[in-house]
């Protein structure tokens, strides 16, 4: 699948908005027409609707006082409605099309969740993805380094409020931790000038899928088996024999442990952005957060008989100290990959430290905001505009689908309470 994504859904909404009023106005229209209305006996050429006589006075007491249809016979009737619903059939059919109905093979951010349901199950009022989580406050303050690279009003100096939430791979709210899961940091920073900035971090140096489809493919390779209740290993290694590229990020991934814990990871951006400043010069970017706090070992967490483990350290470190990570941008060269997560970009680019963000509150996700916020990679503030990456607009719409779900739904309770956790 490539960036045609985007365009696809852009036209298609387009023209469902555009369509939607005219269907609405047609089906009216049928209704009168069905009724018999709107077959007026046409008035003569110089004769006024509130006349009857060609001399414009008022009409005698015997003059009808409006016009009335004509009758019509049963054969025009039938000749009418047997009009009406070919027309009605037409736009019916294109309303199917526009909604991808006659082409159910074509990737979907319905069909995407649907799939994320049929692997990890449906959890009402849990997002589908990333279930299981944290929410947190706190605040990002700006050296100024990043303005010469972007307008953004968030990397000139000073101190703007964030809120976010820690959270762990799966569509399982419930599900008891592993130092292996992915492990997510999902971030809005607030803008004095009313916008915002919105980020979905992930603790891997890169991601395993080219685009929306490998996704796909995988989370359809990754659906249990009804038997062993377990994924099939065939379809797994026919997915990795099809896709190469995400053999290679697998491998790039496991050169190094995970961290003992979410205080310590580094959570990075993934995909590149472009990063335009003020005098209009723009150049790509890819950004990382560097935890400040050392880096502890994994083997001794993962001992913890607790299924909370994670969550329950970062909570009492919250408790104890606020939190900070610095933000690096790196900066790309002519003919780095773009359009591509799971390549890394060469050593040795330009790396600027623009700031820290400092993590000093820890909420359950009832009370918090974060907990309905969704955390769209194209919420960006002027001076930051998404790649050529297929993967940045996938995850807009799969985000947005999720969230519609799960809006509508009763909110359990979560399995991570802060409150039960002590320091």
């Amino acid at each position: 699948m490539t960036g045609n994504w985007s365009k696809s859904r852009s036209w298609r909404s387009s023209l469902r908005q555009k369509v939607r009023p005219l269907l609405v106005g047609f089906c009216i229209k049928c209704y009168l027409l069905a009724k018999g209305r709107g077959a007026m006996t046409p008035s003569g050429p110089n004769q006024d609707a509130k006349t009857t006589n060609g001399g414009g006075g008022l009409p005698s007491e015997s003059a009808p006082l409006e016009q009335h249809p004509a009758p019509l016979t049963t054969g025009d009737k039938f000749a009418r409605l047997a009009g009406i619903g070919v027309v009605l059939l037409g736009v019916v059919g294109a309303f199917l099309y526009l909604g991808g109905w006659f082409s159910p093979q074509k990737l979907t951010p319905a069909g995407f969740v649907d799939e994320f349901e049929r692997v990890g199950g449906i959890h009402s009022g849990f997002r589908r993805n990333h279930a299981k989580g944290v929410c947190v406050r706190g605040f990002f303050e700006s050296n100024g380094q990043g303005a010469r690279l972007s307008k953004a009003v968030v990397f000139q100096s000073g101190r703007v409020p964030v809120i976010g939430r820690f959270s762990l791979g799966g569509g399982d709210p419930y599900a008891a931790d592993v130092l292996t899961n992915v492990r997510g940091l999902g971030l809005q920073y607030s803008l004095p000038d009313g916008e915002k900035w919105r980020s979905a971090m992930v603790n891997l140096p890169v991601f395993p899928f080219k685009d929306p489809q490998a996704f796909y493919d995988n989370l359809v390779a990754s659906q249990p088996d009804p038997n062993t209740h377990k994924p099939d290993p065939a379809k797994g290694a026919a997915f990795f024999a099809s896709h190469p590229e995400t053999a290679r990020a697998i491998g790039i991934i496991k050169s190094g442990a995970p961290s003992s814990g979410f205080d310590n990871s580094t959570f990075y951006g993934l995909n590149a952005f472009r990063f335009t400043n003020a005098d209009g010069a723009s150049s790509y970017v890819r950004w990382t957060l560097a935890p400040v706090q050392p880096s502890g070992p994994a083997s001794a967490a993962e001992t913890s008989q607790d299924k909370n483990f994670l969550f329950d350290g970062l909570i009492a470190s919250i408790l104890q100290h606020p939190l900070q990570w610095h933000l690096i941008l790196t900066v790309g060269q002519p003919g780095d990959p773009t359009d591509n997560a799971t390549i890394p970009w060469p050593e040795g680019r330009e790396r600027v430290d623009v700031g820290t963000l400092t993590l000093d509150s820890v909420d359950s996700e009832e009370t918090s905001p974060a907990r309905d916020i969704n955390f769209d990679p194209l919420v960006l503030p002027a001076g930051i505009a998404p790649s050529d990456d297929p993967l940045l607009s996938a995850r807009s719409a799969i985000y947005s689908q999720s969230f519609t779900r799960r809006a509508g739904e009763k909110k359990e309770p979560s399995a991570i309470t802060p409150a039960e956790v002590r320091k």
